[in-house]
Parts: structure tokens; C-alpha cells; sequence
């Protein structure tokens, strides 16, 4: 998943990072308002985790934007106000959930996660290509008996090209969805991952290989 953070105090936001990166996600930051329309009306996001109190553009008039501009994103409001009025007013303007702070980070991931879940938003939890299954919960990865231990970029990898199953995803897209926006990754750093990839969920089984590149285009992930 690809999350977008719009929190002005940069000791929250910089901590929210490093710790939803550590559970996979792929994090993007603004530490203002304005800047995180920008990002959130043009890039693509799974989930935004959203401050109230912003320099510039302020939270509440930011996710109305975006429901006026026709983004569905799920937004996590984020914020010390923590009155009941305060609450209703962040979901009546459109956003989807609502945590006060001081919070807990497992009771954060856990809201995560519960959005994540909602059918119109996203897909299963468990995906699977063939005989490869992983679970988005547990961050199990098993082909046929065998459990599959990959690291924390070769799982975001593969769930995004699970959730993609069939089409051709090129480098640039990869990037786009699995590494943060800011971050310096070259297109042979794509190959290498899919290299890495290959050598875990592939090489070791005398089964079709379910990772295929489609010259000149990119790559995409068969099975049933």
C-alpha cells in the first residue's frame, strides 16, 4: 500500500514514516496543507493519513477538496481535537475515520488496516497467483507447502504486483507504488528486486514461473 502523511509537526510525521515503513507500506510526507493537495490530487494513494491543523490550507478544507475533485481516497484524520462536534464535522466534510492524539501506533495500523479491508476500497486480504499465496495481515508468503520469508521491500513488490495480477506493470509504475516519492531509485533497481523476486518465489520450484517480462514494456505476474 501506498500511504500519503499530511502532518505538520515533523517529529509525528517523520515518526509515522519510519514506522509504517516498517511495516511495508510504501510512505509518502507533506508538512502542510497546500503541498499535500498537491500530492494527494495527483498521485495515487491507497490511504491518506491526514492532520487537521495545517499551516496553509488547513485539513478539513483539504479532503473537501478532494471529494469535490471526485477522489475517493480514505482519509484518516489525525488531530488533538478530540470533541464530539469535532469528530462529526471531519466525517461530514468526507473523511473516513477519525483518531485523536495522543494515540497508540497499533491502534493506528489497526484503523489502517480496517480501511484497507472495506470493499469498495480494496482488495482481499489473501492474494494469490497460482499456487503462491500471500496474506496482507500476517505478511505470510507460502507457494504450495513451503513458506516463503521475503524482506519488507520484496513483499510491498509482490503485493503490488499481486494486486495487479495480468497486467503488464512497467518500471516506471513500480516505482511510482512501491518506493516512496522522494526516493532516488533507478529503473535497474527495479530489476534487481525482480531479480531478488524470482530467486524466492520462482527458481526454487519445479512449477511455471509466474513472474514474466514482456519486452520492452515491463513485467506482470501470471496464475490463476
Amino acid at each position: 500500500m501506498r500511504l500519503l502523511v499530511v502532518e505538520d509537526e515533523r517529529k509525528i510525521a517523520d515518526s509515522l514514516k519510519k514506522g509504517l515503513e516498517q511495516e511495508t507500506y510504501a510512505v509518502d510526507v507533506a508538512y502542510d496543507g497546500d503541498y499535500g493537495y498537491d500530492l494527494a490530487s495527483t498521485e495515487d494513494y491507497d490511504l491518506i493519513i491526514l492532520d487537521l491543523m495545517l499551516p496553509g490550507m488547513d485539513g478539513a478544507t483539504l479532503c473537501k477538496n478532494l471529494r469535490n475533485d471526485g477522489r475517493s481516497t480514505p482519509v484518516l484524520m489525525l488531530t488533538a481535537k478530540g470533541q464530539l462536534e469535532d469528530k462529526v464535522e471531519g466525517l461530514n466534510i468526507g473523511a473516513d475515520d477519525y483518531l485523536v492524539k495522543p494515540f497508540a501506533f497499533e491502534e493506528l495500523l489497526a484503523r489502517i488496516k480496517a480501511l484497507a479491508r472495506r470493499p469498495k476500497n480494496s482488495l482481499p486480504t489473501v492474494l494469490k497467483a497460482g499456487t503462491l499465496t500471500l496474506d496482507t495481515n500476517s505478511y505470510k508468503v507460502t507457494r504450495g507447502e513451503k513458506e516463503i520469508r521475503l524482506s519488507k521491500k520484496e513483499f510491498a513488490l509482490l503485493t503490488y504486483f499481486l494486486k495487479n495480477k495480468g497486467r503488464v506493470l512497467s518500471k516506471n509504475q513500480i516505482i511510482a507504488n512501491v518506493w516512496d516519492f522522494d526516493a532516488d531509485i533507478l529503473p535497474n533497481t527495479v530489476e534487481v528486486y525482480i531479480g531478488y523476486l524470482r530467486d524466492k518465489i520462482d527458481k526454487p520450484f519445479k512449477e511455471p514461473a509466474l513472474i514474466k517480462t514482456v519486452r520492452g514494456f515491463g513485467y506482470r505476474i501470471e496464475g490463476n
